[in-house]
């Protein structure tokens, strides 16, 4: 957890990449080298040939995630396999040949969470102070990231043609996105 929220944070991100997808003239894509490095250089190729904007988010451990840099490569893996960080690229030049702009690129994710957050001492702090809140945390951010990597497999798979289905979908996701369960604050604050 970040030094801002060592009791854990109990609201989710908001999802850059999906947010941008909304747009559908921008090239959007979500990398880690570390994990899977053509699909990155894929992503740098389709960015690059892209006639409008272009957006790329790559993970990309750092000392704070008190993990050493010599494993930024099996954290990367592990971030990806764990479901915290899906690969994809999304293509709105696609939509224009009939095809789905979508491509998810990383399989369901194949390990625990826990397992991959276990690894970063940001996240072994709060399992220190505070251990109900944290096994809460990663129960509930496991419920999460399966759910996002199946809503990413449904988005990679409509028909982009049928925009009444398209925009159902995108309502939902606005609905959901970055929405995690909050766990009890150990202070009984907020």
């Amino acid at each position: 957890m970040a030094k801002f929220s060592s009791a854990g944070k109990r609201t989710g991100k908001k999802d850059l990449a999906l947010l941008a997808m909304d747009y559908e003239n921008v090239y959007v894509a979500r990398v880690a080298y570390g994990a899977k490095d053509t699909q990155t250089l894929n992503a740098f190729l389709e960015a690059e040939a892209h006639p409008g904007p272009s957006l790329i988010i790559a993970f990309s451990p750092c000392i704070a995630h008190g993990v050493d840099m010599s494993f930024n490569h099996r954290q990367q893996d592990m971030a990806v396999k764990s479901g915290h960080w899906p690969l994809f690229r999304f293509n709105p030049k696609n939509i224009e040949r009939g095809k789905t702009p979508l491509k998810l690129d990383s399989k369901a994710p194949s390990i625990p969470y826990k397992e991959y957050v276990q690894t970063e001492t940001r996240f072994n702090m709060l399992w220190h102070t505070h251990p109900e809140v944290a096994e809460a945390l990663v129960e509930e951010e496991q419920k999460f990231v399966n759910h996002r990597y199946n809503f990413y497999k449904q988005l990679s798979q409509l028909d982009w043609s049928d925009s009444e289905e398209v925009a159902q979908v995108k309502a939902n996701a606005k609905l959901n996105a970055g929405t995690v369960t909050p766990a009890p604050n150990p202070e009984g604050e907020g």
